[in-house]
């Protein structure tokens, strides 16, 4: 196994330790290992188109460990009513259609590349989590209302890119639905 795909089973491997330090209320640590998990994700990717390490492994499992690790967050977010769970259920709308498009276009031998707008999805993602993390931790601060309401308007905007990117799907990949 290549070093970018130890990254990405290492996001994977993380996911549980930053849902045990979330539900615990350790929110310091919790956020350090989403900003570290995170991370993985841009290292392993710059490293496997660096140095032509790019897998059949990589391209399945760099994404869902992704969805696993920001997922995650987001359900423990919408659990404690830090996320609107109307937003994350867009959110999982858009993902389960994707991964619907991407099955029938395998189906065909197609591969639907992941797009810019998909991309900068997940990146502002990955950042209104820790934001959100951040804020919970420091309710007593008089940074709090910045910080929370940055990270709320984060999450209007993941939702944004999220329809946005779905539209971009659908319309660059619609052949796939005309059989």
């Amino acid at each position: 196994m290549n070093l970018p795909n130890k990254l990405t089973v290492a996001r994977i491997i993380a996911t549980p330790f930053f849902i045990v330090t979330y539900m615990r209320d350790m929110f310091i640590i919790s956020l350090i290992i989403f900003i570290l998990a995170s991370v993985t994700d841009m290292v392993d990717g710059k490293i496997a188109r660096k140095y032509d390490l790019i897998t059949d492994f990589g391209k399945i499992m760099d994404p869902l460990a992704d969805k696993v690790l920001v997922y995650s967050a987001f359900c423990l977010l919408v659990g404690d009513a830090i996320i609107p769970s109307w937003a994350f259920i867009i959110i999982l709308a858009r993902e389960f259609l994707i991964a619907g498009m991407r099955t029938v276009a395998a189906s065909q031998g197609i591969v639907i590349a992941a797009g810019m707008a998909g991309k900068v999805k997940t990146v502002v993602q990955m950042i209104a989590v820790p934001i959100l993390i951040l804020a919970l931790s420091m309710k007593e601060s008089s940074y709090y209302p910045f910080v929370w309401y940055t990270a709320q308007f984060l999450i209007y905007a993941s939702v944004v890119m999220n329809v946005y990117s779905g539209g971009e799907y659908v319309l660059k990949n619609k052949s796939v639905f005309k059989q």
